[in-house]
């Protein structure tokens, strides 16, 4: 049993604790004797009952486990002491404090935490280790209000940033909800404070520290405020305008085109949050979400985003959807905003939807994940319902309810209220544990605040001060046929793998394939929420500070272990029992149905990777070989995912076309030499090795070939098998581009990485069986050997098909010159880029002259548009005879000098006349091309009446031309003519007219004396 001292003696009876405020004062020294006796039972139980985990040197905070009901009642998570004992200022408060004192807590992902208690306010910096130490703690006394304070009322700000800040760096503004305001420009300075009277309109409900040293203030009603401090330390405000910014001053119709709503006259603020790495504020009312972009000195509206039109029946579609009577049931359905966060997924909101109808009427809390692009709200969103579903009372009792992100991943938020914790799924990730309540109802406790800190989410608890939520270490996000057989794996190791992983040390060099065993372990550490195991794990095997050396290695480690994912052999499998190597990596996924199996790949594959970024080592990745090419090992990564969604696809269309699919399949597995063994399918062993699945294009072909030989034009199976053809290799190169495009900021380079090679994706690659190989000759195939038999509809349907293939052909040109123009020293590429564009170039006209000469004029628009093909673009124009397309044209590509490349189009082939007759506005452009071809510039000049530039433009020519006499003599003359019609004055008209008499007499004897 633990030791701890003996209570102080009780209080006499009808004696006081302290005084009102919670203050203790010399003649009534009872708080002292109490304060000092919590403390010592702090000191005490960090050194008697508390087990502390030992520290690494790199480690964050390290929470103990809370021996209370709430770790007995969860199955998933434990709640840990966070940091070290509470400061005695804080211990007094709640001690003192009286059954109606209202107690808010607010956790500072910086590490500072503070917390009101009537009209106290304690700041204090969160002592990251389980044993206490000195740390910062101050007590600041706030002006007196009519109104209970909250911690939403304070902030607290500074210069540099706050996890490193100095305490007398440290500005606090309270403000009372009536607007009172008081801030201390130093926390160091308890008593030197300035006051201010802020007029909000109504009552103040949020303080955010924002950039510059500044706060916003806001209201119930969604006033806006920034208040900054001038140099004298008082306080100065002024509103933030709505639309501020290059919108403000148009009317409402207008400015909501660019996403700026006013905001109804009943809307209610529910949260401000703070985005310090964008410079952005978010508000949320009950109707819409709004965005600023802040910087010291000035702000401006960006957007203002109507929730209740994009979201309510989102989700009043994800909790009532599938009931019968929908529809009517979508009329009555009550959604109210409580609170937001941002995560590495998007921005968070949390929301709570309820129907009057419901027996019984309960609240659905449902997180929604929107992505915001800078400019706009995407419509693409998530909608996650959660398990959380109490029974309603009022909507006020709803908005008692918050949430708590942690950024990293972002995949797991917790909600909670006075009574509870509520740890559920974002939905974004496919990975996660179950929904879990955690409860805080004991005698004398309650959740009084919450945040993020050391990325976890930490809450404050009345009886047990800061605690961390953590997911237990048995419970792991990997699928549990792979767990079991990842510790058989491992239990397996040589003995110098298990000795490293029980007491890690760098004494003795490490193998490769151990290496790669060690990595595997400290990835399941990192799968059961031991993180501070997987990081000192992968700290000795890579530290960072190793050479390059291990630079390649660990490239080659992280390589082979994705690899091992996603071409997992089913071993759990009893079918797939005699057919798994004996060196089998160890990660069995189920076998029931192919498609699970590959979902389980894919759910493995973001684990893994959010294990690399977790640990620190995915921006330490540097370069592999792949088909002979040097490819950064991050896309890579991707490309693995990227098979992995192809084969879903594939395997979707084999359970629809299984015979087609079936024979491709077959042909694929025997020129890789796969045998298949009695107890599997074909199907099983190609879908294991996912790696290979670009394999099964060729093969699609080479089946397509030969139907079209056995089987008769006139036959449903001579078209049906291309159409399938053209539909699978699409579709699986779709859903591989899409993953790349969806999920680029999880395998995009860091700011300071070194440069990349070029990018060839899988999806570009050449070569025998390669895509663009596969595409070119499908395109063959349709165009020589079905498009002429086929009727018009079909035409129409290949066409379709065969120019997304085309877009997917080019698409893949696109990435590699991307590619090249992004390395960081762009001339050492200049040559190979050259020579790319013009490959890309020939290509492209290759592929769509065909198209265009069969007159598909729509699908070749299409892509010449989109690739930017500026001769088939000119081309199909002058064949269609359409002058206004092309004027189209000059304007969308103007700034890729479209005109020009028209204009010299027309010098080519020689079309003159349609060169000369460009309508108006693009006679400035004209003008310009032609002020290199001046034999035709003073037609040009003629035309639009410039008749003085015509004149010098032909007497230059004439003063240049020494070989023919007769065009020297036309030129003068015309010359003569442009000036006569110009407006220059008569007395310059007559000198010119002079002139070019002269010259013409002289010309004219010059002749005669030849002759003579």
């Amino acid at each position: 049993a633990c030791l701890a001292p003996a209570p102080p003696p009780a209080p006499a009876a009808g004696s006081r604790a302290g005084p009102p405020g919670g203050r203790a004062s010399p003649e009534r020294p009872t708080a002292y004797w109490i304060s000092l006796w919590c403390f010592l039972c702090l000191l005490w139980s960090s050194f008697s009952c508390i087990n502390v985990s030992p520290l690494s040197p790199s480690t964050r905070s390290t929470p103990t486990r809370v021996q209370s009901h709430a770790a007995a009642d969860s199955i998933n998570y434990d709640v840990q002491t966070f940091g070290s004992s509470l400061p005695v200022k804080v211990m007094e408060a709640l001690t003192m404090a009286d059954a109606d004192d209202q107690i808010s807590v607010k956790v500072n992902e910086s590490g500072w935490a503070w917390m009101v208690c009537g009209e106290r306010l304690i700041i204090w910096k969160i002592c990251q280790t389980a044993v206490a130490k000195l740390s910062v703690c101050k007590e600041l006394q706030l002006p007196g209000s009519e109104y209970n304070y909250t911690a939403d009322l304070v902030a607290v700000t500074s210069a540099a940033p706050l996890e490193s800040a100095a305490v007398q760096s440290i500005s606090v503004l309270a403000v009372a909800a009536e607007g009172a305001a008081r801030f201390w420009p130093s926390l160091a300075q308890e008593g030197n404070y300035t006051e201010a009277d802020v007029d909000l309109g109504d009552l103040c409900n949020f303080v955010v520290a924002v950039r510059g040293g500044s706060f916003v203030l806001s209201s119930v009603k969604s006033r806006l405020l920034r208040a900054s401090p001038d140099s004298s330390g008082k306080l100065q405000y002024r509103a933030l305008q709505q639309g501020q910014g290059v919108l403000s001053g148009i009317g409402w119709r207008v400015s909501s085109l660019f996403g700026i709503l006013s905001p109804p006259a009943n809307d209610t603020l529910h949260s401000v949050l703070w985005g310090g790495r964008a410079s952005c504020l978010y508000t949320l009312t009950s109707s819409s979400l709004s965005k600023w972009e802040v910087d010291d000195s000035w702000e401006h509206q960006v957007l203002s985003w109507d929730a209740n039109r994009a979201l309510n029946e989102s989700i009043a579609d994800a909790i009532w959807g599938s009931e019968s009577n929908y529809e009517e049931m979508k009329e009555g359905a009550n959604v109210a905003y409580l609170d937001m966060k941002l995560s590495q997924s998007g921005l968070v909101v949390l929301a709570a939807a309820w129907h009057p109808s419901d027996t019984p009427c309960l609240a659905y809390f449902c997180l929604v994940t929107l992505q915001d692009n800078g400019a706009a709200i995407l419509d693409q969103f998530t909608v996650e319902v959660t398990k959380y579903n109490p029974p309603f009372q009022s909507e006020e009792a709803l908005q008692a309810t918050r949430l708590v992100l942690p950024p990293s991943p972002g995949s797991t938020a917790f909600l909670y209220n006075e009574e509870l914790v509520f740890a559920c799924s974002t939905g974004t990730s496919r990975g996660g544990l179950p929904d879990e309540k955690i409860s805080f109802n004991s005698p004398g406790d309650g959740v009084r605040g919450g945040g993020c800190c050391a990325n976890l989410p930490v809450f404050f608890s009345q009886n047990s001060g800061l605690v961390a939520v953590v997911a237990r270490e048995s419970a792991s996000i990997l699928p549990e046929t792979m767990e079991d057989s990842l510790c058989s794996s491992l239990a397996a190791a040589p003995e110098s793998v298990v000795l490293f992983i029980s007491t890690p040390t760098r004494a003795e060099p490490v193998a490769q394939e151990d290496k790669t065993k060690l990595l595997k372990a400290a990835f399941l550490q990192f799968c059961r929420n031991d993180l501070v195991g997987a990081q000192t794990v992968t700290d000795e095997l890579f530290p960072a500070d190793g050479d390059g050396e291990e630079g390649a290695e660990l490239d080659g480690v992280v390589t082979q272990i994705n690899l091992d994912l996603v071409d997992d052999y089913p071993a759990s499998d009893p079918r797939w029992a005699e057919s798994v190597p004996d060196e089998s990596a160890g990660f069995p996924l189920t076998s029931l149905i192919i498609l699970h199996q590959l979902e389980d790949k894919m759910k493995a594959h973001g684990c893994f990777m959010d294990f690399l970024l977790q640990v620190g080592l995915l921006d330490r990745l540097g370069q592999v070989t792949v088909r002979s090419s040097p490819m950064a090992t991050r896309l890579l990564l991707c490309e693995h995912a990227e098979k992995l969604q192809a084969a879903m696809v594939l395997k979707n269309h084999h359970t629809k076309h299984a015979e087609l699919v079936n024979r491709a399949i077959g042909a694929a597995l025997q020129r890789n030499n796969a045998a298949v063994p009695p107890s599997l399918t074909a199907a099983d062993v190609f879908f294991r090795e996912v790696s290979q699945v670009s394999s099964v294009f060729d093969c699609l072909l080479e089946e397509e070939e030969r139907s079209l030989k056995e089987n008769p034009v006139d036959s449903v199976q001579w078209a049906e098998v291309v159409l399938t053809v053209n539909n699978i290799i699409k579709d699986m190169l779709q859903a591989a581009g899409q993953y790349r495009e969806t999920k680029a900021s999880m395998y995009r380079a860091s700011e300071n990485a070194a440069a990349e090679p070029e990018y060839i994706p899988w999806t570009a690659s050449g070569g025998v069986g390669g895509v663009r190989t596969v595409i070119s000759r499908q395109h063959e195939i349709i165009l020589r050997s079905v498009y002429p038999h086929a009727d018009s509809e079909l035409r129409s349907v290949l066409c379709e098909q065969l120019v997304a293939l085309l877009d997917i052909y080019l698409g893949g040109f696109v990435a590699q010159l991307t590619s090249l123009q992004q390395q960081r020293s762009p001339g050492a590429q200049q040559e190979r880029y050259d020579s790319l564009e013009m490959e890309y170039s020939q290509r492209r006209s290759e592929l769509l002259q065909p198209l265009l000469e069969l007159g598909q004029y729509q699908w070749v628009a299409a892509l010449a548009e989109k690739y930017c093909d500026f001769d088939i673009l000119v081309q199909m124009c002058e064949q269609t005879d359409n002058q206004s397309r092309l004027q189209h044209y000059m304007a969308k590509f103007a700034d890729q000098n479209f005109a020009d490349f028209l204009f010299r189009w027309y010098m080519e082939k020689g079309k003159r006349g349609k060169l000369l007759s460009q309508p108006a506005a693009q006679h400035q452009q004209l003008a310009s091309f032609l002020q290199s071809h001046q034999h035709l510039s003073w037609l040009h000049h003629i035309h639009v009446h410039n008749y003085h530039s015509a004149h010098r433009t032909l007497y230059s020519q004439a003063n240049t031309e020494t070989r023919y006499f007769v065009k020297k003599k036309t030129l003068l003359a015309l010359s003569k003519l442009t000036a006569l019609a110009s407006d220059l004055p008569e007395d310059e008209v007559n000198k010119h007219v002079n002139v070019h008499t002269f010259k013409n007499s002289a010309l004219t004897f010059a002749a005669l004396t030849i002759v003579l």
